[in-house]
């Protein structure tokens, strides 16, 4: 497989033709004229890619956040900036940027700097045409609201190695305030604009602010902040005599009081009194031109100009689907009654169930964990291609589990420092049922998120921005296409997991189905969380969360089954029409090779692999 090539710098000089022009009259040689020799031009390949690699250190240079997320400590005391001036200028950048790209020749590129071509063209008007509905997202929500992503940030990407890391957390502690007043003006200019979140988040996110600010140096009370606690441990790491370790906590606590504290104040009085505003209406629907929002976040999702209603009805289609294929597996089991029956015995039998404890929590992890072990030595059965980053399973932090997700992928340091995480929400063991293990883990794990973003990440001969990408369809599609693959390979042999793995499938395909109906036809969240209730096997805590979540995060849960039934229709497609040839190692290290794309592009790239494997099979 060709790549693109990876040294940017110019060849070495060559030297000149000599024209040696003999005369047979005359005795000697003429001397040899000899010119300074000169570098050959760039390719328009090794131009794009330093254009790509001077945007990439351009946007770096705009987030210092990106960067620590990244492992890089250039601006490690700075948070970014969230001003609308930024904004503005960052919407500026990026129309220079489309400028700049048109004057690339595409057709002079090799193959697959065309596809990154293509990428940054698409990414970069995406970046665009956000612009328009900046205010349209609420900066505070109960999934990934500012006010833990302070907290979040600084907890697990905010690394101390050696003392000016202590130094920079100190010194982003002291620039929370600046921070917040940032944020507290990004909300005041939504609801200037009639645009507020739904009334359930505010209790949601005001719990979580207070949590912020709990415990020690903030009450006078024995049990530390999350902060403070964050900050003494990773000081106590550093081999630092006792008292500058001392010190460096004394400054920290000074900053939470006189800092963070008067910042948290502010966003809970402003959340207060924005909580007295908010209505019950739950769709973008009640938006400014929330129509045209709404298909917006679709189209950004799924990458494809599929309406609403097809969406609707796509969805209504695979719950018919899944519910069908469940019934098979309550005959395999013997289980007597109708399919909601059912359910409730998935939902309420013990056996299922770790107890709501530490040690319940504990042999979780545990089970997880041997389950991603169990798959890692599968792995080269269906793949080529491995990342070389670590992944480990971990709980979510209490201080924010009670309103994050179920579950969800923390990628990797690209400099190893940090490993890849799967994060298992384990507030209530009610809502992680033991038959949902399975998927889960090679969903977040391997060969899952893990796989798909530790490699991208990783890949060679593919520029930064290429190898950083997020397209949900992408990405969530690949997470949910590797929760059916163990079924091919021999995994769910209970078929109790099997199960399992159907109810995570219907779950996404009862997302089309309510997404669409809360944004596009004015569902309230109390008709999203009966369809829940009435078509899936799922507890009544994680439907509240889940409606709530897709409330907040508009047309983003649309991806996933749309993306799995794309990446299962290009494989099938590919080994009809290369029988013998086809090779499903090859196939899944294709789909991994340039990192996320859009559905046309990854349907292009697989295209091209077929033509190179029917090709190659007749020489």
């Amino acid at each position: 497989m060709s790549k693109l090539p990876s040294n940017l710098f110019r060849h070495a000089a060559i030297f000149a033709v000599v024209l040696l022009l003999a005369a047979c009259q005359q005795s000697e040689p003429p001397p040899v004229e000899r010119t300074e020799s000169e570098p050959p031009a760039q390719t328009e390949t090794e131009r794009l890619m330093e254009f790509f690699e001077q945007t990439h250190q351009e946007d770096l240079a705009r987030s210092p956040m990106m960067q620590a997320r990244l492992g890089i400590r250039d601006d490690y005391d700075r948070w970014d900036d969230l001003s609308e001036a930024h904004a503005d200028e960052g919407l500026e950048i990026a129309r220079q940027r489309l400028q700049r790209l048109a004057e690339f020749d595409r057709a002079a590129l090799e193959p697959r700097a065309r596809l990154s071509y293509d990428l940054f063209e698409r990414l970069t008007q995406r970046g665009i045409d956000d612009h328009r509905w900046r205010y349209h997202r609420y900066p505070i929500n109960q999934m990934f609201g500012w006010q833990q992503q302070i907290p979040t940030f600084l907890i697990n990407m905010h690394r101390v190695g050696e003392l000016s890391d202590a130094e920079a957390y100190i010194a982003r502690l002291e620039g929370v305030g600046a921070l917040m007043d940032q944020i507290l003006a990004r909300m005041r200019a939504g609801e200037e604009r009639g645009i507020l979140p739904p009334q359930f988040v505010y209790p949601i996110v005001l719990e979580a602010s207070r949590n912020v600010v709990a415990g020690a140096p903030f009450e006078e009370v024995e049990t530390e902040s999350v902060l403070l606690g964050d900050f003494r441990r990773k000081v106590a790491g550093l081999d630092l005599p006792e008292d500058q370790a001392d010190a460096l906590v004394a400054r920290a606590r000074q900053s939470l009081v006189e800092v963070v504290a008067p910042a948290y104040d502010r966003l809970i009085a402003d959340l207060e009194r924005q909580q007295a505003l908010a209505t019950e209406d739950d769709g973008v629907w009640k938006l400014l031109d929330g129509d045209a929002f709404y298909r917006h976040m679709l189209d950004s999702y799924t990458t494809t100009d599929l309406t609403p209603d097809q969406i609707h009805q796509m969805g209504l289609d695979n719950v018919a689907r899944i519910h069908d294929e469940m019934r098979e597996i309550m005959a395999e089991v013997g289980f007597e009654g109708d399919l909601q029956d059912f359910f409730e015995f998935m939902r309420t039998d013990e056996q299922f169930y770790y107890p709501n404890t530490d040690e319940g929590r504990a042999e979780y992890l545990a089970e997880a964990t041997a389950i991603i072990e169990r798959m890692n030595e599968r792995l080269p059965e269906m793949f080529g291609r491995f990342p070389e980053a670590e992944l480990e399973v971990r709980r979510v932090e209490p201080f924010r589990e009670r309103s994050a997700g179920k579950a969800f992928y923390q990628a990797p340091a690209l400099d190893g420092s940090r490993p890849g995480v799967y994060y298992a929400n384990l507030y209530d063991m009610g809502d992680m049922p033991i038959y949902q293990m399975e998927a889960l883990a090679y969903h977040e794990g391997n060969p899952g998120h893990h796989m798909q973003i530790a490699i991208a990440q990783e890949l060679e001969g593919v520029p930064a921005f290429q190898r950083l990408a997020r397209f949900s369809v992408y990405s969530e599609g690949w997470g949910l296409y590797t929760e059916y693959l163990p079924l091919e390979m021999g995994f769910y042999e209970d078929p109790y997991s099997n199960f399992g793995r159907l109810a995570m499938e219907l779950w996404r395909a009862v997302r089309l189905v309510v997404d669409t109906g809360i944004h596009a036809k004015q569902w309230t969240r109390q008709q999203a969380i009966e369809y829940h209730q009435e078509n899936t096997p799922n507890p009544e805590g994680d439907i509240a969360r889940a409606v709530e979540r897709y409330i907040v995060m508009p047309g983003q849960a649309t991806a996933y089954l749309i993306g799995k039934i794309r990446i299962l229709e290009l494989r099938e497609a590919a080994r009809e029409a290369l029988g013998d040839d086809f090779d499903i190692r090859s196939f899944h290290d294709e789909v991994l090779a340039d990192g996320p794309v859009p559905l046309d592009l990854l349907e292009a790239k697989i295209s091209d692999w077929k033509d190179l494997q029917r090709n190659g099979s007749e020489t």
